[in-house]
């Protein structure tokens, strides 16, 4: 018999394209119904545009275009009556992040035997909600999922609150909550008497404001757009906050800081999980997690065309218990 106290770590293969469930599978690029979209947000139309293959398509080096493509994603698919994002804040990604959500659901469904995934009784734990609100749009939506989103940005959480009060919808489905200290991430946000199925988390990626410029330079010259440019003159990585796109340490220190605090929490969350966007952070992360003695660790990875992204999630409870979370 396995020793469920071990530390067991499974990876899932990866996918060249987006999660089966995913409603952008197979539509990147030109193949996003542009006519569609530009019906619910006519602000995407002046940035339509016919590419080297007669594609109709967007600039993506562009991102004002890249701004209204989301927003007619949201708009679309997932049910609301109004999006927007300040120029300053980070845009998200919608397919790629739709896809966190995803595979969440089928992690949530295998550790579990839960049969329907789509259920209020699944509560989630949003770590740096943002102003974009973007996991609990989704989740709320795909799953019915109830979220708790926290910041420690307060003009994010107030564009979030307004992105809750214009969509009825999320009013009963999200709460917000302001996490006073910097320095920490679930202290302060999980009460005492709460439970969590799940936290997720997008950590900011670089370790200093220099990285950060450095990063975004790189993606421009990867678009083959505005190689001159300097990033003093736009926004970093297509918008962003501080808070969004770094901090000391960076994504490695971030997550092993979110991984000693998840101790504490060990009984009130099933599945801690976090994005991990650099793949060579992966042995730190493991070795910190030993250290712990988490039960089960478990890396998914996520592909949307050439690139591949993944999370990490992981448990102090043992299988049985699993089973048992929702009775």
């Amino acid at each position: 018999m396995r020793n469920k106290s071990a530390l067991s770590r499974s990876k899932l293969s990866t996918r060249p394209q987006l999660h089966p469930r995913n409603r952008h599978l197979a539509k990147k690029g030109a193949s996003y119904d542009l006519a569609a979209l530009s019906k619910v947000n006519p602000e995407l139309q002046p940035y339509v545009l016919t590419n080297e293959h007669a594609n109709r398509s967007i600039n993506f080096a562009d991102h004002k275009a890249v701004k209204e493509l989301n927003r007619a994603l949201l708009l679309h698919f997932y049910d609301l009556q109004f999006w927007d994002l300040p120029e300053q804040f980070l845009c998200p990604p919608v397919p790629g992040r739709v896809d966190y959500i995803h595979y969440l659901a089928d992690l949530i469904a295998d550790s579990t035997g839960l049969t329907n995934i789509k259920t209020k009784a699944i509560t989630g734990l949003d770590i740096g909600t943002g102003a974009n609100l973007i996991y609990p749009i989704v989740g709320s939506h795909e799953y019915q999922w109830r979220f708790v989103g926290s910041d420690i940005d307060k003009m994010s959480l107030d564009c979030a609150k307004n992105l809750i009060q214009f969509n009825p919808r999320l009013k009963s489905q999200v709460k917000l909550r302001m996490q006073t200290n910097s320095s920490a991430i679930f202290d302060g946000i999980i009460k005492q008497t709460e439970r969590f199925t799940f936290s997720m988390c997008n950590p900011p990626f670089h370790e200093s404001q220099q990285a950060a410029e450095s990063g975004t330079n790189r993606k421009l010259q990867n678009l083959n757009k505005h190689k001159k440019q300097s990033v003093s003159n736009r926004s970093l990585n297509f918008g962003g906050r501080q808070n969004e796109l770094w901090c000391e340490g960076g994504e490695r220190q971030f997550v092993s800081n979110m991984i000693g605090e998840s101790r504490a929490y060990k009984d009130q969350v099933l599945w801690f999980t976090s994005l991990v966007s650099k793949k060579d952070n992966l042995p730190f992360i493991y070795t910190e997690l030993k250290k712990i003695k988490a039960s089960q660790v478990k890396t998914i990875d996520m592909a949307q065309g050439n690139k591949t992204s993944r999370f990490v999630a992981w448990s102090f409870l043992t299988e049985s218990e699993h089973q048992s979370w929702f009775k």
